[in-house]
C-alpha cells in the first residue's frame, strides 16, 4: 500500500491576510488553546518554577499566549513567513525563528526545558523533492536527533499531530526512539472521530523509555478546563482598543528575567524597585 500524497500545510502560502484571517478566527483560537493546554498537562513540568519552552511551528503566536499565561518564557520556530510577522505584529513574548523543521535545528545543547508542538509533525511527512535527503526518515531523523540535543536531561517534548495510519505512527516513533528518546502514543477519546486526538510523548533522560506513558483522555468528550480557561482569558485580556492587556505581574517579570540571566542571554535589564511597576499614563 503506497503512502499517501500529502502537500504542505495552507499557512506556509498564507499571504498576510490570510495569515490575520486565521489567527484572528475564534474557532482557530479555541482549538489552539484546548490542545496547547492538554499538551502543557502531558509536559508534566514542576509548578510555580520558570522553564524556557520551545514551541515548533508556533505560526502567529497562539500557543505561545497560553504559555505567557502560564508563566513560561519561550521560543517560536515556523516555515511560514506572513505567519511570524503576524505574531511580530501581535507583541507576542517568545523569541521568533525562521526555520524549516526538517532540516533539524542548530540550537545549543541542553537549551531547552520542554518542547510542544500543535499540528505540526505530520507535514515532515511530505517529500518535497525526489532528492534522498528530502524523504520522511531522512527529514524526521534530523528533526529528532537536533532536537533531542536541543532539550535538558531529563526534559520531555510534546506533539500533537494527525497521522493518516498507522504506517504513519510507526515510523514516527521508531525514528524518534533511534535519536534516543523514549516515550510513545497517547491518544485522548480514541472512540470518538470528531474529538479524538493523537500526541506523541517523549523523553530525554530521567529513565527514557522506563517512564510510564500518562493516560489519554476517554469517555464523552466533556467541556474541559482548557475551554474554560481559554474563555476567561478573552474575556480578561479584550479592552475597548482590542489590545491585550498585559497580565504580568513583578514575580513573574523577576522570574524571566533570571531564567534569561541563566541561559545567557545579554542586555538583560537590571532589578529595580520599579520592576513591575506601572507607568502613570502621560497628557
Amino acid at each position: 500500500m503506497s503512502r499517501p500524497e500529502l502537500v504542505a500545510p495552507p499557512e506556509i502560502y498564507y499571504g498576510d491576510i490570510e495569515a490575520k484571517k486565521y489567527t484572528t478566527n475564534t474557532r482557530n483560537q479555541q482549538i489552539q488553546a484546548d490542545m496547547t493546554y492538554r499538551a502543557l498537562e502531558l509536559l508534566n513540568l514542576p509548578p510555580d518554577e520558570p522553564a524556557y519552552l520551545l514551541d515548533i511551528g508556533c505560526g502567529s503566536g497562539l500557543s505561545g499566549e497560553i504559555l505567557d499565561e502560564e508563566g513560561y518564557v519561550w521560543a517560536g520556530v515556523d516555515i511560514a513567513p506572513s505567519m511570524l510577522e503576524v505574531a511580530l505584529e501581535r507583541e507576542v513574548e517568545g523569541d521568533l525563528f525562521l526555520q524549516d523543521i526538517g532540516q533539524g535545528f542548530g540550537f545549543r545543547p541542553g537549551s531547552f526545558d520542554g518542547a510542544i508542538s500543535i499540528s505540526v509533525l505530520q507535514w515532515l511527512l511530505n517529500a518535497e523533492t525526489s532528492h534522498p535527503t528530502s524523504s520522511p526518515p531522512h527529514r524526521l531523523t534530523r528533526f529528532f536527533t537536533t532536537l533531542h540535543s536541543s532539550l535538558r536531561n531529563p526534559s520531555r517534548a510534546v506533539f500533537q499531530f494527525y497521522p493518516s495510519s498507522d504506517d504513519q505512527i510507526q515510523l514516527i516513533t521508531s525514528i524518534a526512539q533511534k535519536a534516543g528518546f523514549g516515550g510513545g502514543i497517547v491518544v485522548d477519546y480514541p472512540n470518538s472521530k470528531k474529538a479524538r486526538k493523537v500526541f506523541l510523548c517523549l523523553y530525554v533522560g530521567g529513565g527514557g523509555g522506563a517512564q510510564q506513558l500518562p493516560q489519554g483522555l476517554d469517555g464523552e468528550e466533556v467541556e474541559d478546563d482548557g475551554k474554560a480557561r481559554f474563555e476567561r482569558r478573552r474575556a480578561r485580556e479584550k479592552t475597548k482598543s482590542g489590545k491585550r492587556k498585559n497580565l504580568k505581574d513583578r514575580d513573574w517579570i523577576l522570574q524571566k528575567k533570571e531564567l534569561y540571566r541563566k541561559r545567557g542571554k545579554e542586555g538583560v535589564p537590571k532589578d529595580s524597585k520599579f520592576t513591575g511597576r506601572k507607568r502613570r499614563p502621560v497628557f
